[in-house]
């Protein structure tokens, strides 16, 4: 009899511990039961955004909870990624980023690991490098291009969104398996750089195909070449790199949505999921095709893998050209 009071003690604290231990498992079942806030580490408005907002529309017809689209551009993508990496780690913080962020902390010192401070949800899709050239330009070959830059060596010149960003590298890395030397010409953003590749103010640029479609079918710009094992249904005039007869030039760009380290992995395995079954969808693939983008949904496994190879390729051509950025 004297025990009793310790017996039901004891019988309280098991149920009270019990509670406590059951509530994360609680928690990712009944996920999610609030807004997700979804980030991109860019200017709102730009590609990254419109795919993130088409993502996120399907994520809040699925599961009946708001999804909040937050640009958090600047600092070369470091600002919002920082800030998703130091978020708490329960789903409610996600990423969309593309492929510079395995890249952009090669350059700079960024606040975070990509891969360590990461959990990978799922590549979404993916999108080709091309090389478009002004119509004065007396070239209609990538054979033309590659013998005009290597008689007049340093003289070309290539316009990309930015140092260290994607176009940047893709030149880059043209000049070391071309075994040429083109000039790099940075600007602050896309835009502005495709309006002085129109004007003639520079010769070429390395993009991806959704900011210069219609100037290529207008013919304001010249189609040379695409990367990628398949022409473009939008431009089937312009050849692939390997058709051309520059087999490797492999910079396909893609993208794809991170969460914090720490998320526990029946979260992350209901998003990628539904990303899965997103990225499958006829609409969604319609709207990627005709941006000149294509789905490109990886699982967790597989994205980590992606992410860690580019990282790496990155890394060698970085090395090659000797290319440096400032904080």
């Amino acid at each position: 009899m004297t025990n009793a009071p310790m017996r039901h003690a004891s019988l309280a604290t098991a149920i009270w511990l019990a509670v406590l231990t059951g509530t994360p498992a609680l928690a990712q079942q009944n996920y999610p039961n609030k807004p997700i806030r979804f980030v991109t580490p860019y200017a709102a408005g730009g590609s990254t955004s419109i795919v993130a907002r088409m993502i996120g529309e399907k994520f809040t017809e699925a599961w009946g909870q708001q999804v909040l689209i937050d640009s958090r551009g600047g600092g070369n993508t470091v600002i919002g990624t920082d800030n998703v990496a130091k978020s708490p780690p329960d789903g409610y913080s996600i990423i969309y980023v593309a492929m510079t962020h395995v890249i952009i902390p090669q350059l700079l010192q960024a606040p975070y690991d990509p891969i360590r401070d990461f959990a990978p949800v799922a590549s979404f899709d993916m999108a080709e490098e091309m090389l478009v050239v002004h119509p004065s330009m007396p070239v209609n070959t990538l054979k033309e291009f590659i013998a005009l830059a290597k008689a007049k060596p340093g003289t070309i010149n290539y316009a990309s969104a930015g140092s260290g960003g994607v176009n940047h590298l893709a030149g880059e890395f043209f000049n070391n398996l071309a075994g040429v030397k083109l000039q790099h010409i940075p600007y602050k953003g896309a835009a502005p750089a495709i309006v002085d590749l129109i004007g003639g103010q520079v010769q070429s640029s390395f993009v991806v195909p959704i900011n210069v479609i219609s100037h290529v079918k207008s013919g304001k710009l010249r189609g040379i070449a695409v990367s990628g094992n398949k022409r473009l249904p939008l431009l089937p005039q312009v050849p692939t790199f390997t058709e051309a007869g520059l087999p490797g030039y492999d910079v396909g760009f893609w993208r794809g949505v991170l969460a914090p380290a720490g998320t526990p992995k029946a979260i992350v395995d209901k998003l990628s999921a539904e990303m899965a079954r997103i990225s499958a969808m006829p609409d969604i693939r319609e709207k990627l095709i005709s941006q000149g983008q294509e789905p490109f949904y990886t699982n967790p496994e597989k994205f980590m893998e992606v992410m860690k190879m580019d990282m790496a390729k990155y890394a060698r051509i970085i090395k090659a050209s000797n290319i440096k950025l400032d904080n």
